[in-house]
């Protein structure tokens, strides 16, 4: 992929584009905001690797400026700061991921390869079945034109079912969508989010629009 590093500590920076080059990786490393936004007038990246404490433009404000451009690639932020609001925040910027400072470089590459599964645009903009809109960005589903909104990982599952809309998606696809650096497979992490998404998007409406497919997977019927 085509990676562009945003940190301003030239020793982490120098760190992160050497492991990046070693995992095959085509990478650009500048030290500011306003950099990374006038990178993306010269090239087209897949991921960005954004660090929050930027001098003068901090990387909040760089994710949004780079949302409101229309970008889709990958956004991983990068912080010292492991503050749940610090971490809503950035999410509600436009990141897709966040990652908490001190971590391993394997980490890191487990994420970056979780990235490149994804695909070119992450996970797009919108998905249209039906009543339903899906915006994967903003974290929101339209059903009827009533707002719904999501968690990140509500929004990952609800966007492989989407894609596949009335056709059986394997509960093991969508594990490895919506929990890319890994979850237990024999748990029931998935079967418990299905049921929040269910009291969100299903129940207040009197449907039935996420079928259970027993021992294969789940199913979104378009309404």
């Amino acid at each position: 992929m085509r990676v562009l590093v945003t940190e301003d500590d030239a020793r982490m920076a120098s760190l992160l584009g050497q492991a990046l080059l070693e995992a095959d990786h085509e990478v650009r490393v500048v030290g500011s905001g306003e950099r990374a936004i006038d990178a993306l007038d010269d090239d087209a990246y897949d991921l960005v690797l954004l660090d929050v404490m930027l001098p003068r433009l901090d990387g909040f404000a760089t994710c949004r400026r780079m949302r409101e451009r229309g970008e889709t690639m990958g956004i991983l932020m990068l912080t010292a700061r492991d503050d749940v609001e610090d971490r809503v925040r950035g999410l509600d910027a436009g990141a897709d991921d966040y990652l908490c400072k001190p971590f391993s470089l394997q980490e890191l590459l487990a994420r970056v390869r979780a990235f490149e599964r994804r695909g070119p645009g992450g996970f797009g903009p919108r998905i249209v079945v039906g009543e339903l809109v899906l915006d994967a960005d903003a974290l929101i589903l339209w059903r009827d034109g009533t707002k719904i909104e999501l968690t990140r990982r509500e929004c990952a599952v609800l966007d492989a079912l989407m894609r596949d809309a009335g056709r059986i998606v394997r509960r093991e696809r969508i594990i490895a969508h919506a929990w890319p650096d890994g979850a237990d497979h024999r748990s029931n992490v998935l079967e418990v989010l299905i049921r929040r998404i269910r009291d969100k998007i299903d129940r207040p409406f009197g449907t039935e629009t996420i079928q259970t497919v027993r021992g294969l997977g789940y199913r979104i019927n378009p309404p």
